[in-house]
């Protein structure tokens, strides 16, 4: 297929952005999106230009260090990460044409600043969790297995908000540039577990005020950022933090 790619081009943090286009011949469609930028910058470099800057680690859809915009939508058209996305993905969208542009954007958000070109600072999430602090727990030999009872759906609802891997698409996709699934997520597989009671509630004070801190917006309950989560974390983990931060706020009245 032959396609031109519209893709933000920025020299870094403190000069303004702006897109360039880039035609593109003979691209086949079992190449993943990265595979197709890996070929851009090569001939790039062939033609003594500077290629394009994105991250990139794992390629196997783990790490979460791939994410970037196509068209208006974080990670792409389907729900998953941008290494996982493959050219048959785009041209079985049938209002795909032959010699259509594909636009790709870093994520928007003031909690992500532009490192250059399609790479964004993502270290507001390492200091949300920082944040949380420690879990006061034995850490001395491992327990058995069946030591600390777990109930069943609590275990499952745990992993499910654990499977976060800190890409951001839930902050490019939301409308208010909001952290809240993420945070929800990390709040929600430790206040799960019976190792993370004792900190509970401040836990969700102070992750919550780092993440006003860091300039994500607030929730509104759109949803955008489940639906694009590429390891399906659930809205629920943000109704567990509010109900956590209700808690919260109501010990401390009662303390004060």
């Amino acid at each position: 297929m032959n396609i031109k790619l519209k893709i933000w081009r920025q020299k870094n943090q403190n000069t303004a952005g702006r897109f360039e286009e880039y035609s593109m011949s003979g691209i086949e469609e079992h190449m993943s999106f990265l595979e197709v930028l890996d070929l851009l910058n090569e001939q790039l470099f062939q033609a003594g230009e500077e290629p394009v800057a994105f991250d990139s680690d794992c390629r196997e859809g783990i790490c979460g260090q791939c994410g970037v915009v196509i068209n208006g939508q974080a990670h792409g058209p389907i729900r998953s990460t941008t290494c996982q996305l493959h050219m048959r993905h785009l041209a079985e969208d049938p209002s795909f044409k032959d010699g259509d542009t594909i636009t790709i954007e870093p994520w928007r958000s003031t909690g992500f600043p532009v490192l250059k070109d399609l790479i964004v600072d993502r270290s507001a999430l390492d200091r949300i969790v920082q944040a949380g602090g420690y879990i006061s727990v034995n850490t001395g030999a491992a327990p058995d297995a069946h030591a600390v009872p777990v109930k069943k759906e609590k275990a499952d609802a745990a992993f499910e908000a654990a499977a976060c891997i800190g890409c951001g698409a839930c902050v490019a996709a939301c409308p208010n540039a909001s952290a809240m699934l993420f945070t929800g997520a990390k709040i929600s597989h430790l206040g799960l577990l019976p190792q993370g009671q004792p900190e509970r509630l401040p836990r969700v004070v102070s992750m919550l005020n780092q993440h006003d801190a860091e300039g994500f917006g607030g929730c509104t309950n759109i949803g955008e950022c489940a639906a694009v989560c590429p390891k399906s974390v659930p809205l629920e983990v943000i109704t567990r933090l509010n109900r956590d931060l209700g808690h919260a706020l109501w010990a401390d009245a009662r303390a004060h």
